[in-house]
């Protein structure tokens, strides 16, 4: 029963890293909160890495390694810290980041002629009619003035997450995942560290508030998070953690509601749902190919 439950609550913490962002935003800017979290998770995976007898990669491993760390921690990570930062609401920037099975769909129909069921087609369909529905909805923003630059930075987040994703399944295959994460987070961090210092006062206001959402942001989400996801691979679970992805937008718009206050009306309930349907479609496998096709799981937050 217990391991029955490990899926979803591995989706429930992977689903608290946009809260987690919200969080600890007030108190640090976001590339410096993000080269503080990047610092820390990379001691937390040396740590690991020696505790699990894990391999640090080298030679084109660590490259490949350090490119996908750049595109997955540093502009997916990078871009929602900014979106959130400039007022966008948790559950909205999960949602809009949500999308990266559909756009990968989309990519690989385009650039490498791959062919759509029809219910993936249906899927993209209702995933569009679901975000209009939630951008037209009553979403309630922190700030107001920024819009245009939160959905830039969300764009640069949603095209991080897909082309990282795209490249670590096609490179970053057989290479150990917790030294592989040890380059990755080195990489985001030497990204964030000229951003914070040229851009950046790199103030940091340590109250009980961000020690809170730092502490949990890197044991919780990148340690304890990583660590069930490891279980459920060694176990066989990883399909089912592929496919309860489309969970994570309304998980975290309900977290955000919980936690925030952020509040949505009838057409934004819709939306998230329409768009929860439409990514388990594009991502549910044919009974016949999901044997012998293992799936793919994303290393994000």
């Amino acid at each position: 029963m217990a391991a029955r439950m490990i899926p979803f609550i591995f989706v429930v913490l992977w689903s608290s890293g946009f809260i987690g962002a919200r969080f600890g935003l007030p108190y640090a800017e976001p590339a410096t909160f993000l080269l503080i979290r990047m610092v820390a998770n990379v001691a937390l995976f040396i740590l690991l890495m020696f505790i699990l007898r894990a391999q640090l990669p080298r030679g084109r491993a660590l490259f490949h390694s350090m490119m996908s760390g750049l595109l997955i921690h540093g502009f997916y990570l990078g871009g929602t810290y900014e979106a959130i930062s400039l007022g966008m609401p948790a559950g909205l920037c999960s949602l809009l980041v949500g999308l990266q099975p559909i756009l990968t769909a989309v990519i690989m129909v385009i650039a490498w002629n791959e062919r759509m069921r029809f219910s993936q087609w249906f899927g993209l369909l209702i995933g569009f009619i679901g975000i209009g529905l939630v951008l037209q909805g009553n979403m309630e923003w922190q700030q107001e003035g920024s819009r245009q630059a939160a959905y830039v930075f969300t764009l640069c987040a949603l095209l991080g997450i897909t082309l990282g994703t795209l490249y670590q399944k096609k490179f970053c295959q057989g290479i150990d995942t917790v030294g592989g994460a040890v380059w990755q987070y080195t990489t985001a961090a030497l990204l964030f560290l000229p951003v914070a210092l040229m851009t950046e006062t790199m103030t940091v206001n340590w109250t009980p508030e961000f020690i809170f959402a730092l502490v949990w942001l890197v044991l919780v989400l990148s340690g304890i998070a990583i660590l069930l996801l490891l279980y459920m691979v060694k176990n066989g679970e990883s399909s089912k953690v592929a496919s309860t992805f489309y969970l994570v937008p309304p998980m975290t718009a309900f977290q955000a509601w919980f936690v925030f206050g952020e509040s949505f009306d009838g057409y934004g309930a819709i939306g998230f749902l329409l768009a929860a349907v439409a990514v388990y479609l594009v991502t549910r496998k044919p009974k016949l190919l999901s044997k012998a096709e293992p799936a793919v799981i994303r290393i994000q937050s």
